[in-house]
């Protein structure tokens, strides 16, 4: 057995019984990608593309939590005016511009 399925039977032993396998097709491209990967941390290709996996719906889960808020906020009728939103840019943007020129 090869160092990198061990390391990934050793993964699985410790982080967690992962018993659900998904299939993908991928273009050469991205397999190259996730190989280099792979070699780069002595991992199997299943370590990486989990990793990956696990990363993507997270931060895609975070961002869709993000939405929400918003949604909630304006269907309690929370809202601005288009000229609220242009007033608090150009005073952000003004801000900005006076603490770089204060550098």
């Amino acid at each position: 057995m090869d160092r990198c399925a061990l390391e990934s039977l050793v993964y699985k032993w410790y982080e967690c019984d992962m018993s659900n396998v998904i299939t993908t097709r991928v273009s050469d491209e991205i397999l190259v990608l996730i190989d280099r990967l792979a070699v780069s941390r002595k991992r199997s290709r299943a370590w990486i593309v989990n990793r990956l996996i696990e990363a993507a719906a997270t931060k895609q889960i975070e961002f869709d939590d993000f939405i929400q808020v918003g949604i909630d906020s304006a269907d309690r009728g929370e809202l601005i005016s288009q000229e609220e939103m242009e007033r608090w840019f150009e005073e952000r943007v003004a801000r900005r511009a006076t603490a770089i020129a204060a550098e």
